[in-house]
């Protein structure tokens, strides 16, 4: 009688794990897609490692509450039931938001870029396909207020 919601809150906690988003500058938002954006030339004047921290929507810790009180509820007689469900609840929402927060974080770099007008910028993205090393000539694209930064295509006359 359980097993179905326990299988529906761990649905739930997937469902809110596969919606975060990503900090990767190779994949490309949908709403980002068919809209103009700026670009801006610039030289990479130093590349660091850096964690992007994970998410805590509150999606996992709900989840994890609502498997562990359940489970936990299918424990012991009539009033010890109520007791390890309480029990089941909190410990299992916590274990969600340690599971939610693990899962979403992400390895990024964080690039410092000499634009050519002198000014500097900072952007922190995911790491991508593309290797970013001090001295290579880059483009900062911009769209809808988020920056990601590749390198620059040669150019031909």
């Amino acid at each position: 009688m359980f097993k179905p919601l326990i299988l529906a809150a761990c649905v739930a906690a997937l469902g809110s794990l596969a919606a975060c988003q990503t900090a990767n500058p190779d994949i490309v938002s949908r709403n980002d897609a068919q809209r103009m954006s700026s670009v801006q030339d610039g030289t990479i004047l130093s590349v660091r490692d850096v964690t992007i921290d994970g998410s805590q929507s509150g999606g996992g810790a709900a989840a994890g509450a609502i498997a562990g009180g359940v489970a936990g509820s299918n424990v012991g007689g009539p009033r010890g039931s109520a007791i390890v469900g309480l029990a089941g609840a909190i410990a299992g929402g916590v274990i969600g938001n340690v599971v939610e927060r693990t899962a979403t974080k992400e390895e990024a770099v964080e690039i410092l870029v000499q634009l050519k007008n002198g000014e500097r910028r900072s952007i922190v993205q995911g790491k991508g396909k593309e290797v970013l090393a001090a001295g290579d000539p880059v483009i900062m694209v911009t769209t809808g207020g988020k920056v990601r930064v590749m390198k620059a295509p040669p150019v031909t006359q």
